[in-house]
């Protein structure tokens, strides 16, 4: 796909600053920032490395100050944000265009006459960014001086230099071949900073006050420091380029050329591997769902041998829900099946008194009790199994999760944590205990649960539901009885009536509760009609389309609540405080577009129609994460991307649901 900006963006900084870059390495490391080239996040850097994968990311190259000479002028290529608010230099005005080559972002700096293209890529399985410029037009020399910015932070914290711990630091920055190797602190992970010619010499200097307007909006700790080990010089020839490589390791490849080739053969094998999964006479796909392909690659990474999925970048790791939510648009919709047979095998490790774990603590230890607070992870659990059995039709894997599965039903039946049980009065699970979120709607702010939606949640019963038709399906493909698990579902189906509210023509949001039953207008009830076993009519899944249609629907997904309730909130920002209590209070989640496109396509057979509701996303790629998928925007127009630049079940879902318009 052909993502480009000219000058109208670039040169424009609120614009450039708005927009972000992301690349990857299948571990949990990044490298990301602005095409602006200055850093607003405290997430921001050119190597954030998972060092206990897909844990413990680290900031360890957070920035490179690049100054360009050429025919006696000297042309600032970066740009940083200080403490008193000022930016200096503006290297974004030099800044000719911008444009993505698969994931990896260009820049072109026009300088005089000259023209510098500059590429940043990780090497796939290596802790190893890339950073390579080329000379592509010019009439003598230039001369490029390099300024590193290192550090050693969790990537949620900031650095100050006068504090603890990093005034302690005794930083060791010492000359090695190629370049130079850097050690904070003794116990530190080593970074090593190497070219493939010029020179380097040593600095070791803190440089003070970076401002990240992205956390001052947010209400967080906005300043940073860097420590300055070293300056790096080259002189690139007209034609020639150079390589500047940030690594754990001390001799990764330095051939830029090569490296760049394999980035791009690893993706274009992505995208041949999902063109092959696609049928012959299906029209060539626009490009913007290729770009979905790769973006999807990003979020999946390695976990203790096996496989998970990040859930959005920049600052979650991998969650139950959100995996469980994600994983047949990431994998199996882009023909990687065998990462979703590894993805569930590992999940079923986890399993714990009929529960997956809600996320996983960040020093990779199993997760305790306290990580078990969801509901519908484990019933999203199902739906992800019964889709890849469609898709492989993989029996040995169904029969080793089995007693699993069974014994998730069991648990369910009987109870277990967080008052999570049957009610055997009208078949519907209840769950919920006060000051703990269990739906995916579960911001919490302090002792302040926002939604607790204590009761039985629609989509929850919805789940439960689909999960115990799908185990009938199971157990008789293994000739396993399958009777118990149809009378529950026959007990479940009829109990579901109660959650249809005649009077407004669309179903309750959550029955039984504190305060009884919650007439909200959310968006949960499309699960009952997404979902391939629908406890609903027809004639009531249509009025739940309709009515998300007409009071929910927006260009970029659905509001978790309709307009004219009294408490929707259409902006989100501020404060965490502000934030939450915003988060599900009419926020616009993208990944419920897809649910709604096959509920659109259930209800009225066609499947063009169904896909133009996707189509606006094509333009979302422009905005916030270049090249990939929100995950929340405002509840108001124009709808403004918010919260994380790349979310995993947003990217899955869009690819999911435009494949199925395909069929």
């Amino acid at each position: 796909m052909s993502i480009s900006f000219g000058r109208e963006i670039c040169g424009n900084l609120d614009a450039a600053e708005s927009r972000e870059w992301l690349v990857t390495n299948g571990s949990g490391s990044y490298a990301s920032g602005t095409v602006a080239g200055l850093s607003t996040r405290g997430y921001h850097g050119l190597l954030v490395a998972a060092l206990q994968p897909p844990l413990q990311r680290t900031l360890l190259l957070a920035k490179l100050d690049e100054t360009a000479e050429y025919e006696g002028n000297s042309y600032p290529l970066f740009a940083n944000r200080w403490s008193n608010g000022t930016v200096a230099p503006q290297g974004y005005r030099h800044i000719e265009s911008f444009y993505l080559e698969g994931t990896v972002p260009v820049w072109s700096f026009a300088c005089g006459g000259a023209l510098l293209e500059k590429r940043i890529w990780m090497q796939p399985g290596s802790d190893t960014t890339y950073i390579h410029y080329y000379l592509r037009r010019a009439k003598r020399s230039l001369k490029l001086s390099i300024k590193a910015f290192v550090n050693h932070r969790d990537y949620h914290s900031r650095t100050h230099a006068q504090e603890w711990p990093a005034k302690d630091w005794r930083m060791s920055v010492k000359t090695i071949e190629h370049g130079v190797g850097v050690r904070v602190f003794p116990q530190a992970q080593p970074l090593y900073l190497l070219t493939d010619s010029g020179n380097a010499s040593l600095k070791n200097e803190w440089y003070y006050g970076f401002e990240l307007a992205a956390e001052k909006e947010r209400g967080l700790n906005d300043i940073d420091d860097h420590l300055h080990p070293a300056t790096f010089v080259a002189t690139l020839e007209p034609g020639s380029s150079f390589t500047f490589v940030a690594s754990t390791q001390q001799n990764p490849n330095l051939n830029g050329a090569v490296a760049l080739d394999l980035r791009h053969q690893y993706e274009q094998k992505l995208i041949a591997d999902w063109q092959a999964k696609r049928s012959p006479q299906a029209p060539p796909p626009p490009d913007w769902v290729q770009q979905l392909v790769l973006a999807a690659d990003q979020f999946i990474v390695d976990r203790q041998g096996g496989k998970t999925i990040i859930a959005g970048y920049h600052w979650f790791t991998d969650w139950g829900r959100d995996t469980m939510i994600s994983l047949p648009g990431l994998t199996l919709a882009t023909n990687r099946p065998e990462i979703a047979e590894s993805i569930l095998r590992t999940f079923g490790q986890y399993i714990n008194k009929g529960m997956l774990p809600n996320r996983f603590p960040d020093d990779n230890k199993p997760p305790t009790e306290e990580y078990y607070n969801t509901v519908d992870a484990t019933l999203w659990y199902f739906e992800a199994i019964r889709l890849y059995l469609v898709t492989t039709g993989d029996d040995k894997l169904l029969a080793d999760l089995f007693p699993k599965l069974a014994e998730i039903i069991e648990f369910h039946r009987q109870g277990t944590r967080y008052n999570i049980h049957l009610d055997p009065n009208d078949g519907l699970l209840y769950a919920g205990q006060k000051g703990v979120q269990l739906t995916w709607m579960d911001a919490k702010v302090g002792d302040w649960v926002v939604t607790p939606r204590i009761g039985k949640p629609i989509e929850v019963n919805a789940l439960w539901y689909n999960a115990l038709r799908t185990m009938s399906q199971f157990a008789q493909k293994l000739g396993k009885p399958e009777k118990d698990y149809d009378a529950m579902a026959d007990a479940t189906q009829k109990g579901f009536s109660r959650f249809w509210n005649d009077a407004k023509g669309y179903c309750f949001d959550v029955l039984d509760g504190p305060n009884g039953n919650d007439a909200s207008l959310r968006p949960n009830q499309i699960f009952a009609v997404s979902l391939p076993e629908s406890p609903l009519t027809p004639e009531q899944q249509r009025q739940v389309v309709e009515a998300c249609e007409r009071s929910l629907l927006t260009s970029h997904g659905l509001r978790s609540l309709a307009p004219d309730d009294p408490q929707y909130i259409g902006h989100y920002g501020g404060d965490q405080r502000h934030r939450d209590a915003a988060y599900h209070q009419g926020t616009v989640w993208e990944w419920l577009i897809g649910s709604f496109v096959l509920a659109h396509l259930r209800v009225f057979n066609n499947p063009s129609v169904a896909r133009q509701f996707l189509e606006p996303m094509q333009h979302h790629l422009y905005t916030a994460g270049v090249g990939t998928i929100s995950e929340i925007s405002n509840g108001d127009p124009p709808m403004e991307p918010k919260g994380c630049i790349a979310q995993a079940w947003s990217v899955g879902e869009v690819l999911r649901a435009w494949l199925a318009t395909e069929k």
